[in-house]
């Protein structure tokens, strides 16, 4: 792995452990690129906070050197079109963040986040109100056919138990049938 950026004291922000290469320079200099072996790269990742140079030189690696995955950071959500036009692969985390954050506030009842097969089985997040801070998680799944996932409070998540006590905002994800969900819905918001 090599990363390129202009500014060194960016790479003090790589963990101690980093094995890859580190090389300084403008990300559209071809001969650092090709110091960089993109001629040989499985993968690049445009990352940069300025969309449009993510866009060129992600355009570049794909259409000059054929590198196989090409993947871009959209850090403006106005610009998310321009690089749509080049037919890229987007990670967009301003807006993936803002829709997070939409769901959180305006949260109405378990939402599906993975099914499997057909929907028989889903991964559901329920998110714990007031009423049931202090309150176990066993009482709240009770003899629903439910397999806890993980619980996720203040943004860090773990493996739990049903001896495990809520507390009000927790997230909660659960393995279950849609009537299995419904049922542990129904038990946060009847108390």
């Amino acid at each position: 792995m090599t990363i390129i950026d202009q500014e060194p004291l960016a790479f003090h922000n790589l963990p101690s452990d980093f094995e890859g290469r580190t090389l300084q320079g403008q990300a559209l200099d071809r001969a650092l690129l090709e110091r960089a072996g993109i001629a040989q790269a499985q993968a690049l990742a445009a990352v940069t906070n300025l969309d449009v140079l993510n866009g060129v030189v992600a355009h570049v690696a794909r259409q000059v050197y054929q590198v196989p995955q090409v993947v871009v950071r959209n850090f403006d959500p106005s610009r998310r079109e321009l690089l749509e036009g080049f037919g890229l692969q987007i990670v967009s985390s301003s807006s993936w963040g803002a829709q997070r954050i939409e769901e959180l506030v305006a949260y109405r009842g378990p939402k599906v986040v993975f099914e499997a097969g057909n929907g028989e089985i889903g991964v559901y997040e329920l998110m714990i109100p007031g009423s049931w801070q202090g309150r176990r998680l066993g009482e709240l799944l009770g003899d629903t056919a439910c397999a806890v996932v993980a619980l996720t409070r203040a943004g860090r998540s773990e493996l739990t138990d049903q001896e495990a006590s809520l507390e009000a905002g927790d997230i909660l994800h659960l393995s279950a049938a849609p009537d299995g969900a419904e049922a542990v819905h129904h038990r946060l918001v009847g108390g």
